[in-house]
């Protein structure tokens, strides 16, 4: 993943709705949810979910399949795992490193 694409990624994610809505998606899992399913979750609007989907698809961090009459919204949680790597690619100077409870952490 380049710098261009994670902007692109981290800018979808910094709305509320579509924060709501990606969180929404990896929890159900590989099985997705569909559109009404979603807005009934997240108590939306159709058009709002549909808008804010869209910006999602556009960012590469969902899917879209049909399935009969119906879409199945699902996460790409490798393009997910891509901007994570991206983001610690350089974590801790290459030393292996783990992360600090919030509770021990002493320069936090």
């Amino acid at each position: 993943m380049d710098e261009t694409i994670a902007v692109k990624v981290l800018a979808a994610l910094a709305q509320g709705m579509r924060l709501r809505i990606f969180r929404a998606l990896v929890g159900a899992g590989p099985q997705g949810l569909t559109p009404g399913v979603l807005a009934a979750t997240l108590d939306v609007s159709a058009s709002t979910l549909s808008f804010h989907l869209k910006e999602l698809m556009h960012a590469g961090l969902v899917t879209q399949q049909r399935d009969g009459r119906h879409l199945i919204y699902r996460p790409a949680l490798q393009h997910m795992n891509e901007l994570l790597a991206y983001l610690v690619a350089h974590c801790c100077g290459g030393e292996p490193c783990e992360a600090v409870p919030a509770d021990r952490c002493i320069d936090c």
